[in-house]
């Protein structure tokens, strides 16, 4: 017990000595923190700095403060998580966030050029020095989801929170809607196809005669890219549509694809470079246009089934599930899921811009007219919405709510789980902050001992 001491206090001397030491050399990286056995560099801070400004990530506070309290409470963490054999990081999960994270500062920043000035390195060597930052990102969220893991929202401790939550802090939900389709496709001419694939293949012709591809993806393109040049940026193969990853990943720098058909259209493709598993492509696509006569008889088709729905022929959701394109709706009898809720529930400021013209002027179980409108594929269709509920706009309560309060009073209780693991370990750790950071406003107390 003596000799345990004794070995404590001599790392508590040598932390302190290489703090101080290396505080007052200007030219050396400095300690801004010493965390039990762990140090936290100033250098470990202006790399996440920049990292959150390269994502976009703003803060009402002060940056680097939150930047070194997030550092602070992962090395705790990852301290608990390197004694638990449970908790693993594989490679694949190192490369795939890696990946992504260096797609967005591409995407953000504009070119690999343009990423390499910002951060003063070179891609290679930023990717190094972030492998270890992810990998203890990932121990420390493992840690986290482990500790809070057992945290449960009975009923009867929701509706104690809810009662005791001041009014200023009850939620006011907004107008909410919940409604349910039937869509269309009108089928494509196979002459209008042949057509837009011949376009295409002339495009080829032309810019492996020297032309530019740029150029055309310019003046021809159908796609938001067009403005840029048809270019796409780095993506991953199963970013996008299948048939055009596979042309994409199968070409090499400089090379022009076939004409090759996705589900937005039918594209030209061609490779600008290749980075470990992601490329950098720019395209051309151009998508078939409808027959007025089709449009006009799906049109036709589509009144007489509302004509049958509204006389009591048929209802809604049969309807739905027998004729609706909408693979995502039509097996719930049309009913449409808000992709980012997972709940049936919209805001108004939440739905399609033509769905939300038709649906907000209907009544409870009133069924619109057949309209136009373009689905996540930009592709024209022919819908037709029914209002199945509108929740008018009011302070979030327990009988239509429960599920919103439900997650904040789990929240809540997470937070003060993690907030009673963390000061029971910040007692048991030797703790030293330089002093340029000791007036941070933490979250958490007790780190300036």
């Amino acid at each position: 017990m003596q000799n345990n001491k004794k070995l404590v206090a001599l790392i508590i001397f040598i932390n302190l000595f290489t703090f101080n030491a290396l505080s007052q050399d200007k030219n050396i990286d400095q300690i801004i923190a010493v965390i039990g056995d762990n140090i936290i560099l100033k250098s470990d801070i202006e790399g996440l700095y920049l990292q959150n400004q390269a994502q976009g990530i703003t803060s009402e506070g002060d940056m680097k403060c939150e930047v070194l309290e997030d550092l602070l409470v992962e090395k705790l963490l990852i301290a608990e998580a390197q004694l638990d054999t449970n908790i693993i990081v594989t490679p694949s999960q190192i490369n795939q966030q890696l990946d992504a994270r260096i797609d967005y500062f591409l995407q953000h920043l504009g070119s690999q050029d343009a990423v390499e000035k910002y951060f003063n390195k070179t891609i290679n060597t930023l990717k190094s020095e972030l492998r270890e930052v992810i990998e203890n990102e990932i121990l420390s969220s493992q840690m986290r989801n482990k500790i809070i893991e057992n945290a449960k929202a009975t009923p009867s401790e929701v509706r104690y929170f809810y009662r005791n939550l001041p009014d200023s802090e009850k939620s006011q939900i907004a107008e909410q809607y919940e409604y349910a389709q039937i869509t269309i496709l009108p089928r494509i001419d196979e002459k209008e196809e042949n057509r837009i694939k011949d376009e295409l293949r002339q495009i080829k012709n032309r810019v492996e005669s020297g032309e530019n591809f740029t150029m055309f993806a310019v003046l021809y393109s159908e796609g938001p890219s067009a403005s840029s040049g048809g270019d796409l940026g780095y993506f991953a193969r199963t970013e996008m549509d299948p048939a055009f990853s596979q042309a994409a990943f199968n070409l090499k720098p400089g090379q022009i694809s076939n004409v090759v058909k996705s589900e937005f259209g039918y594209h030209l493709i061609q490779m600008i470079d290749r980075n470990d598993n992601k490329v950098r492509c720019r395209h051309v696509i151009m998508k078939p246009k409808v027959d007025a006569e089709v449009k006009e008889k799906a049109l036709a088709a589509m009144d007489s089934l509302i004509t049958d729905i509204r006389s009591g022929k048929i209802s809604f959701a049969e309807a739905a599930r027998h004729v609706s394109h909408d693979k995502d709706s039509r097996n719930s009898g049309g009913l449409v899921v808000n992709p980012q809720t997972m709940s049936s529930r919209f805001e108004a400021n939440t739905l399609p811009p033509d769905v939300s013209k038709v649906l907000t002027k209907l009544n409870i179980n009133e069924v619109s007219d057949p309209f136009l409108s373009i689905n996540e594929k930009q592709r024209e269709e022919i819908k037709v919405v029914k209002l199945l509920n509108k929740i008018d706009r009011h302070t979030a309560n327990l009988s239509e709510d429960y599920p919103l309060i439900s997650n904040m009073f789990l929240q809540k209780k997470q937070t003060e789980i993690i907030q009673k693991w963390v000061a029971e370990r910040q007692a048991k750790t030797y703790i030293r902050i330089d002093p340029t950071y000791q007036n941070c406003d933490f979250r958490f107390e007790n780190w300036i001992k």
